[in-house]
């Protein structure tokens, strides 16, 4: 089974700055938005991408890594596409759509395939920072952060560092299996991420340098 990863943040806090040390050839970026990357490296990008396309792209299994930059416009877009529609039906199928992403990447891709979903953040009314959704209807259908074992948080630090918090603290929703990362705080670094989690579960290290 593939494994998903996600990787929250605001906006500005590093996370696909955090793609700065990858190469074209190891990993392809599914841009939602269609935002330009903010570093001069390329890398190998599709744009403007919907729910269908992602799938197909991974069915075809050419990397072992992926990148969604940014997940939750996935479904800020579907909204979008469904504001003239009433009811709470339209709340269902958004979470479903989504879920069914995440999923097929779990159930369907190799066991050494890792999606990194890259997603905003918002605070909740109980003042935890989570996964930004659109609203609580859509909350009330699904819990982002519960289908991931893996949940890091792209931030700046009091020593104004880019990292990325490996744990909760008990004001987010951060979590990683133990003794994957070395400390609570890292740097805001993909390709060591990525490395850290092959390493963790024991994957060909011939499969991590491409």
């Amino acid at each position: 089974m593939g494994i998903a990863v996600m990787i929250m943040g605001e906006s500005g806090s590093g996370k696909t700055a955090s793609l700065r040390n990858c190469k074209s050839q190891e990993l392809k970026i599914f841009n939602v938005a269609n935002k330009p990357l903010p570093f001069k490296r390329k890398l190998d990008v599709i744009n403007n991408i919907k729910y269908k396309d992602i799938t197909n792209e991974l069915e075809k299994q050419e990397r072992k890594l992926y990148v969604i930059d940014d997940s939750q416009y996935l479904m800020a877009f579907h909204m979008f596409d469904k504001a003239m529609e009433k009811g709470y039906d339209k709340f269902s199928e958004i979470a479903q759509w989504f879920y069914s992403l995440i999923k097929f990447v779990i159930n369907k891709l190799p066991e050494d395939t890792i999606v990194y979903f890259l997603h905003h953040t918002e605070v909740n009314d109980m003042g935890k920072t989570k996964a930004k959704t659109i609203g609580k209807m859509l909350d009330n259908q699904l819990t982002l952060e519960g289908l991931f074992s893996i949940v890091l948080m792209a931030k700046i630090n009091d020593d104004n560092k880019h990292v990325f918090v490996t744990q909760s603290d008990g004001c987010s929703t951060c979590k990683s299996p133990m003794d994957m990362f070395p400390a609570l705080e890292i740097d805001n670094d993909l390709k060591a991420v990525d490395s850290a989690i092959r390493e963790y579960y024991e994957f060909d290290k011939f499969e991590i340098e491409l």
